[in-house]
């Protein structure tokens, strides 16, 4: 297992972090171009993901574009838009829905949400969505909190890279398959149908807020939060940025705050991390 990457601090107490490049990038082969200049249009790092499957994802796709190789597709994004959106679609990993993973959150209503709640009167929580995608994560967290105590001051935040997503996140409107983990009463309670839409409720938006940030090198203050959730995120990162990743993650914990990853995914040693499991996939920070 490939070692975390040493972090520093800065006087304002932020996190800062060389970003974790892998061994390909020294290598001056038209894939390694090809992301570099994809990070240059949109500042999405493809040379963060396991090379092997999102070459074979990237390269297939160019050639069902019509592309002739990787220059060529890298030309035709950077004279169309819509291709670039097209593509961004393609590569970037947006799948997500309301209660996704049951059971990871009927721990976090059951266990760890009461006894964040309990901490403080009344109940104050303030979390963070890493890779939040399109915000349903977000806004099933706020009707979780809302749900346990009415009266709880909460501030979630979600982050994500794809300013597309964020944009959406905003939005707060769902599918019906987005909503296909979730039970009709819990929809109904939080969300109001129009057509085949659920559209969340004005009481969830207040709770939560969504802002563009690549999690390896936004500023994160430590210890800032009670929770963070970081699901179905790193599963495809290189060992290095994986690490890298919680390492900041669990930066910006509070003792006592808990660590939400996702049932595929694991902490590469937790004890140095200052982490003990408490529950599958879930870790409090000692």
């Amino acid at each position: 297992m490939s070692a975390t990457v040493p972090g520093r601090t800065s006087p304002q107490g932020e996190i800062s972090r060389p970003n974790p490049r892998p061994q390909a990038e020294r290598f001056g082969d038209d894939y390694t171009a090809f992301c570099e200049g994809v990070r240059a249009l949109t500042s999405i790092d493809l040379l963060q993901y396991k090379r092997g499957q999102m070459e074979r994802r990237i390269r297939s796709f160019a050639q069902r574009r019509g592309a002739a190789d990787l220059p060529a597709y890298l030309a035709q994004l950077r004279g169309d838009r819509a291709e670039l959106g097209e593509f961004l679609d393609r590569v970037t990993i947006n799948v997500s829905q309301l209660w996704r993973n049951p059971e990871q959150w009927r721990v976090l209503e059951t266990e760890v949400l009461p006894e964040l709640l309990a901490e403080s009167s009344p109940g104050r929580i303030k979390a963070w969505s890493a890779g939040c995608s399109y915000g349903a994560e977000s806004y099933t967290l706020a009707a979780l909190i809302r749900q346990l105590d009415p009266r709880a001051r909460a501030e979630i935040v979600g982050t994500d890279i794809d300013r597309r997503m964020v944009e959406r996140a905003k939005l707060g409107r769902f599918s019906a398959d987005d909503a296909r983990s979730a039970a009709l009463p819990l929809l109904r309670r939080w969300f109001t149908r129009e057509d085949d839409v659920w559209q969340a409720s004005s009481e969830l938006r207040s709770l939560v807020r969504f802002e563009v940030g690549d999690l390896l090198r936004m500023p994160t203050k430590r210890a800032a939060y009670d929770l963070v959730l970081c699901r179905n995120t790193v599963i495809y990162f290189t060992e290095d940025v994986r690490d890298a990743l919680h390492e900041r993650l669990v930066a910006s914990l509070r003792p006592g705050g808990y660590l939400v990853i996702g049932s595929t995914e694991r902490v590469s040693h937790p004890r140095e991390l200052g982490l003990v499991a408490t529950h599958p996939f879930t870790y409090r920070k000692s």
